[in-house]
């Protein structure tokens, strides 16, 4: 029987999917493989019955450059009874597959290497290369080299943002934006850093201080009544929703928020307006201040998961794509792959990365210490000082408690 690959998709859409699924379809066709391509993600390795097709060159061909994701996708995380009972070792078998393709976050990365460890332990020689996606940007790539989706995501979070800020200076209006950015801020940061926002928060700013409700909302107000010092009666505000990772039930429950979890116990931010919870609540505390602010929610998230990738993604998957043959060809296996900034393909062996403890691998945050993230902090955003505190009187009696780095204990 022809040698073949299997490809599948786990976690949610990138931008840059079927270009990275095309890539390696059309290179393994011109090396003499078939190429499968397994829809359900992880779940059609633990079923009797998966659900795959053959992709050839002329799907490939159709697909490569489009936004989504052709291979349905799946968060299903196989448990040990899993590895135990349902691997399908005759899928792999029967069809004479070589190597297996996973192209995921950090969740389907762990998967990845808990699949790597299996087939080592029983032997079973078929290898296993990670392609890392994410909009979120959070896989720990060497050298701050992004991961696939993140730039695209970006760009169009970044129009759309930029339109939102006109729509405030031209209504003297304040957005509430919310942002995608599970476990790290690198999308909020961005996108409110691009469109010179007052105010941005990421979970990475709480390195001295709790992450709290109460404390983002009073940093939403530090930037409102710094701006009214301006003479501006407008801005926007961007905070990343992996703040929510970090709120304690208790504190959102005394605001009336509550969330489901998903299979892996992350709170399924999806479900709910972020910035529409924050908007209500900030709009309670100007009222409560007599600030005459109107305020206003937008949520960033679904709309750039699946658009069409911009010119880096589609160059750059195409990259990757070719690189996991050039891998495989040099019998790499177990490991992700990425390019170095001369443009080499390299690997990163996922046993390497993994958490001691968890066996998963940990999220890349943003590096606040680099000066290329504290300029943003000192002199793109704008906040209460010290310096402001006689002036700032004028609408709050404590301008100490709205101050921006005392807020964070910096």
């Amino acid at each position: 029987m022809q040698k073949s690959i299997v490809i599948l998709t786990g976690g949610g859409p990138a931008p840059g999917m079927n270009t990275v699924v095309g890539s390696i379809t059309k290179t393994f066709i011109r090396n003499g493989y078939r190429v499968l391509g397994l829809h359900g993600g992880y779940k059609g390795l633990f079923s009797p019955d998966p659900n795959y097709e053959v992709l050839d060159f002329i799907k490939a061909d159709a697909i490569f450059n489009r936004g989504g994701s052709y291979l349905v996708m799946s968060r299903f995380k196989p448990t040990q009874e899993d590895f135990d009972k349902n691997f399908n070792l005759s899928f792999f078998r029967d069809n004479n597959i070589e190597l297996l393709v996973t192209i995921g976050g950090d969740d389907t990365a762990s998967t990845a290497n808990r699949i790597a460890k299996f087939l080592a332990a029983k032997e079973y020689k078929i290898s296993n290369i990670h392609v890392p996606k994410t909009i979120d940007n959070d896989l720990p790539l060497p050298q701050n080299i992004p991961t696939f989706g993140y730039q695209s995501a970006k760009g169009e979070g970044t129009r759309i943002a930029a339109t939102i800020y006109e729509d405030a200076r031209t209504n003297h209006t304040w957005f509430v934006v919310s942002a995608m950015g599970r476990s790290a801020g690198h999308l909020a940061l961005a996108i409110g850093y691009t469109n010179h926002y007052p105010m941005i928060v990421i979970p990475e700013m709480f390195n001295k201080s709790e992450i709290t409700v109460e404390k983002i909302v009073n940093m939403a107000i530090c930037a409102i009544i710094k701006r009214k010092l301006m003479g501006l009666e407008y801005g926007a505000i961007i905070i990343s929703e992996g703040v929510f990772e970090s709120f304690s039930s208790d504190e959102l429950l005394s605001y009336g928020v509550k969330f489901t979890y998903d299979e892996h116990g992350h709170p399924e931010l999806g479900k709910i307006s972020k910035a529409q919870m924050f908007n209500d609540i900030l709009e309670g505390k100007l009222k409560q201040l007599g600030l005459n602010t109107k305020s206003r929610p937008v949520d960033i998230g679904y709309e750039v998961r699946c658009i069409t990738p911009h010119a880096y993604d589609l160059v750059y998957c195409t990259e990757l794509g070719m690189g996991v043959y050039k891998l495989f060809a040099s019998g790499v296996t177990g490991c992700m792959v990425y390019l170095d900034l001369n443009g080499n393909v390299k690997s990163l062996y996922l046993k390497d990365m993994q958490d001691p403890a968890t066996g998963k691998i940990p999220p890349r945050g943003v590096n606040i210490h680099q000066d290329k993230v504290n300029m943003i902090f000192d002199y793109i955003m704008q906040y209460i000082t010290p310096e402001d505190y006689e002036a700032a009187k004028k609408y709050v009696a404590d301008p100490e408690a709205y101050d921006f780095k005392k807020i964070l204990n910096w």
